[in-house]
């Protein structure tokens, strides 16, 4: 009994004591764990060995061990009332520590405009398809039409792994693989990561991403790829744009266009623009009608089947859209640029 008393005591002491040397919210919190926690707090385990007196005993100890929990209680009451004072609460709001900003992370601007192009052909009926980066010469120059020792290829060489495979110079080594396997009619649009052998400037970069269109049905006709380029381009850009098509050459289509949207940096209003030179317009994708022995390359009848494809590149798209004039911002890796299309 009396060693009971003996701890009681102690504790009242030891309390009083700890009390005293709080000054913040977490300590309230660590000092009611000390005396009243569930399995190992002082007054927990004092009411444990309580249990083991006799009747007479627990009397007089039951009062002073309650008395002592009621004033601990109390205490810790009053100590965490004082910490949320105004006074309390008016020194926290005066310190001058600078905040830490979270910036919410998101995807890259490329990815973005790529998404949008995705969104505006599957309205119109299209599929995603998608291929390796890694490509046999077969699907990326023969079976469209670039013949071993063709002059056509000079401005297509890329990085060769070895004799036999390359990083794909398009994407459209993907169409062929998809009309190998798939009977017409298709409809289809491949977009992905691309390597050709350029020189970097505001418009141009070794790498960039690309997105080719396929149809192929019968009685396609160049109408019908004209109309789809035009409600792309307008949808993308605004009804307002203009565009215009310009004969040019492709080993793979025929008869094929090159196609120019007016320049949206400039306006074709200064000369000196590093995006069009001057001229207002700027090319942004080639397109035609797929070349009749590309389609038997594949076994596809070109006297009963007829198709046209076209190859976007989106970073230089996504130039003119977003209004920025030097497509290497997109890989500096720039926080400052990239946030400006956090859309949080």
């Amino acid at each position: 009994m009396s060693s009971l008393l003996e701890k009681i005591d102690h504790y009242r002491r030891l309390f009083a004591d700890q009390v005293s040397r709080v000054k913040e919210a977490r300590q309230v919190e660590e000092l009611r764990q000390a005396f009243l926690g569930r399995k190992k707090g002082h007054l927990t385990l004092l009411f444990e060995e309580f249990k083991t007196l006799g009747p007479d005993e627990k009397k007089s100890a039951g009062r002073l061990l309650n008395e002592l929990k009621t004033d601990i209680q109390n205490l810790l009451a009053e100590l965490e009332q004082k910490l949320q004072s105004p006074a309390r609460v008016k020194q926290l709001e005066d310190l001058t520590l600078p905040g830490r900003q979270l910036y919410w992370g998101s995807p890259h601007p490329i990815t973005l405009f790529q998404r949008e192009i995705e969104r505006i052909f599957i309205s119109m009926g299209f599929s995603v398809e998608e291929g390796p980066e890694i490509e046999t010469d077969y699907y990326n120059f023969e079976a469209l039409n670039f013949p071993p020792h063709h002059p056509a290829r000079d401005s297509w060489d890329t990085l060769y792994i070895n004799d036999k495979l390359l990083l794909r110079t398009h994407t459209s080594p993907v169409q062929i693989r998809v009309m190998e396997k798939k009977k017409p009619p298709i409809r289809i649009i491949i977009p992905g990561k691309v390597f050709r052998r350029e020189t970097p400037d505001p418009t141009h970069l070794p790498m960039f991403y690309q997105v080719e269109g396929l149809v192929v049905d019968r009685g396609i006709t160049f109408a019908h790829l004209k109309g789809t380029l035009e409600y792309f381009i307008k949808t993308l850009f605004g009804e307002k744009i203009k565009l215009r098509f310009r004969p040019s050459f492709f080993p793979f289509t025929e008869p094929s266009a090159e196609v120019d949207i007016e320049c949206i940096v400039c306006g074709g209003q200064d000369a000196a623009c590093r995006v069009c030179g001057g001229s207002g317009w700027k090319e942004i994708l080639g397109a035609g009608m797929v070349d009749p022995q590309v389609f038997k390359n594949v076994n596809i009848d070109p006297e009963v089947y007829s198709g046209w494809a076209f190859g976007l590149g989106i970073d230089r798209t996504a130039m003119f859209a977003f209004q920025i004039p030097e497509i290497r911002h997109f890989y500096e890796n720039d926080l400052r640029f990239l946030r400006q299309f956090n859309r949080r």
